[in-house]
């Protein structure tokens, strides 16, 4: 079942404050990065603090909000995304939502914070070669 764990207002108010807040450190902070993409009707370039974790040359980006999220929708549409993690920024293509019930996609500490969240959906981007 494909549902949003958090309400979309809790989404609403962490992209105008809670991100505005955590964006500077995000792309620093190990667990932490922001993704960097693009309004699929604007243009503009956006960029959304999210927690990631790398497993088997993958990406791996818990979806809180759903895959339904705006980020997560342009970066399907778009077809890939770049990522700043570790005060680096590298390319990722072949974006893939995940049902992961399990989550066994992320590390054990994380996958018990996940399921009190109900987080079941995963966004998986794989690296792309060189720009």
């Amino acid at each position: 079942m494909w549902y949003v764990p958090l309400p979309p207002a809790l989404g609403r108010f962490n992209a105008r404050v809670t991100n505005t807040l955590t964006r500077p450190l995000a792309r620093l902070v190990p667990g932490f990065g922001v993704v960097v993409h693009r309004g699929r009707r604007t243009g503009r370039e956006y960029r959304t603090p999210v927690n990631v974790f790398h497993r088997e040359g993958a990406l791996i980006i818990p979806l809180t909000y759903g895959a339904d999220a705006q980020w997560v929708r342009n970066v399907l549409g778009a077809g890939g995304c770049e990522v700043e993690s570790r005060g680096r920024r590298h390319r990722y293509c072949a974006p893939a939502v995940v049902l992961d019930e399990s989550r066994h996609l992320v590390p054990p500490g994380v996958r018990q914070a996940l399921g009190v969240l109900n987080v079941e959906q995963f966004l998986v981007l794989e690296p792309c070669g060189p720009r």
